[in-house]
């Protein structure tokens, strides 16, 4: 088994926030949505049924957590969570923070507009939040 290596397409398309016991966390780039996505930092993944049975609980915990915290920091009015992995075979589970008034609501955030860029310091501030709110969890 090969080490860990994030897909490029992934890494081309969010930002770093954060590394958990499992998984890199990354802010996509896109400012329509706050958007995280949870990278199990293990080789050869493509679905979570390929994660040991211990890493799958460690994975929803994750999730879990992630999500808690996207909401305390947004105050969201609902969670959209999925692994779909259509694009990006790499295993990984979006994380999306949704308002009534986003530009795709009650729709799927995929291909209804498209990608908006952060403004200047707009995801340093959200990547900051984030960190702040995972290291008061530890």
């Amino acid at each position: 088994m090969s080490s860990f290596s994030l897909n490029p397409r992934l890494e081309g398309d969010s930002y770093f926030v954060a590394d958990l016991t499992l998984s890199t966390v990354r802010l996509m780039k896109d400012a329509n949505y706050p958007w995280l996505l949870l990278v199990p930092q293990k080789s050869d993944l493509v679905e979570i049924i390929d994660l040991g049975d211990a890493d799958q609980l460690q994975l929803m915990r994750e999730i879990a957590k992630m999500s808690r915290l996207l909401r305390s920091v947004t105050d969201c009015e609902k969670l959209n969570v999925g692994a779909l992995g259509n694009q990006v075979s790499q295993l990984h589970v979006h994380v999306i923070a949704r308002f009534r008034s986003d530009r795709s609501w009650p729709g799927p955030v995929w291909g209804t507009v498209p990608a908006e860029d952060y403004e200047a310091e707009q995801a340093d501030t959200l990547i900051g939040r984030l960190r702040d709110a995972i290291a008061s969890e530890l």
